[in-house]
């Protein structure tokens, strides 16, 4: 009961500590609200109000036919400019996309000849270039096999393929990105929290007051890891409740308790992992530096950006010993399929495991950096 005592008071400690300091505050509200609205709404689900320019040098029935194909809410309007002026444009930012029609295009198309449109693209801007040109190219053969064709028809495809997508039948950008992007803010907030405390007090003079008091170096570290996890676990409930559910309208399949109970043993990980680098460093910086080391692989390499499937073999065993790899996928049975506890209890059972073995070596090596300061 003492020692139990002591790991609370230590724990209200570190509350305070992180009451008083404001930008630690600050990066807590903003990442777990506004980071998560605009990683869930800024990349646009599909092409809206695109600028395009079209070089018409044949100016046939063909050739306006195409320039009319283009409106919105795809495309705007687009642009009649002279073949001079497309660099120009592309260069300014005026247009991300430039069809430069040739002359003679509405003969060579009826005679068989197989003519050429050339498509310029700014690709600076990455995501309309890409899913733009697509568009762009099925406009264009659908418009010239309409022409040559005289009529409008769909061909009758000998298997009738039917479609069911199953979680998020309209493929919505939103519904992906919120969830995902909470996942990497308890993973990031809970490895800076945890080690800017330890390096708070290292900073602050106070890790030698603790020394002189009756209490060991595993109540030091769980009060730590105690406080820090229940700010990012509450703050992890508020934005599934009223930013996911509620500003993002992100329908949750599965159970929410489910998730936080899952999302406070990937803290018990994540936490020993931030205080274990605190160790390593010596001042924040060199924190910044080793937690970028450690947080990218984990937010990259864990199944969250692409599926693990597709990484290279090596890849997938290394990150099985990463919490955030069984963390990303217990998430995501829970949220999007509404697994139960039936089906996730591996990743329960990974994490735990993960999870002591991080805190034991976060503690030995706790203990050794604090006797060197004795």
């Amino acid at each position: 009961m003492v020692r139990a005592f002591h790991i609370y008071r230590l724990g209200i400690k570190e509350l305070w500590s992180l009451w008083r300091d404001p930008m630690m505050l600050i990066l807590i509200v903003w990442g777990f609200t506004a980071m998560i609205y605009v990683a869930a709404s800024a990349m646009p689900e599909s092409l809206s109000k695109v600028p395009i320019s079209i070089v018409d040098e044949d100016d046939s029935p063909l050739s306006v036919r195409i320039s009319a194909a283009f409106f919105p809410p795809q495309f705007v309007p687009p642009m009649r400019v002279t073949l001079a002026e497309v660099d120009a444009g592309l260069d300014a930012g005026l247009y991300t996309f430039s069809l430069n029609i040739p002359p003679n295009f509405q003969r060579d198309v009826l005679a068989g000849r197989m003519p050429t449109i050339q498509l310029n693209v700014d690709a600076t801007r990455i995501t309309q270039a890409f899913t733009g040109t697509a568009y762009v190219q099925q406009i264009v053969i659908g418009e010239v096999n309409a022409f040559v064709q005289r009529y409008r028809a769909n061909a009758t495809m000998p298997v009738d393929l039917a479609m069911r997508v199953r979680f998020n039948p309209n493929l919505s950008q939103s519904w992906f990105g919120a969830v995902m992007e909470v996942i990497n803010m308890v993973t990031m907030l809970s490895i800076i929290l945890a080690g800017a405390a330890l390096i708070r007090e290292r900073e602050h003079g106070t890790i030698e007051h603790l020394l002189v008091m009756p209490v060991t170096p595993g109540e030091i570290m769980l009060g730590k890891v105690w406080s820090m996890g229940l700010v990012v676990l509450l703050a992890t409930a508020f934005s599934l409740q009223f930013i996911v559910q509620g500003a993002l309208a992100v329908p949750i399949e599965g159970s929410v308790p489910l998730f936080i109970a899952v999302t406070a043993l990937f803290l018990f990980s994540t936490t020993s992992l931030g205080i274990f680098l605190a160790t390593l460093a010596r001042n924040m910086p060199q924190f910044g530096l080793l937690m970028m080391l450690v947080l990218l692989p984990m937010l990259m390499l864990s199944g969250g950006v692409t599926p693990r499937e597709s990484m290279p073999m090596l890849a997938r065993n290394i990150m099985e010993i990463a919490p955030s790899t069984h963390f990303v996928a217990a998430a995501q049975g829970i949220l999007y399929r509404g697994a139960g506890f039936d089906v996730v209890w591996p990743q329960f059972l990974a994490l735990a495991a993960i999870g002591a073995v991080f805190f034991l070596a976060a503690m030995l090596h706790f203990r050794r950096s604090i006797s060197q300061l004795t």
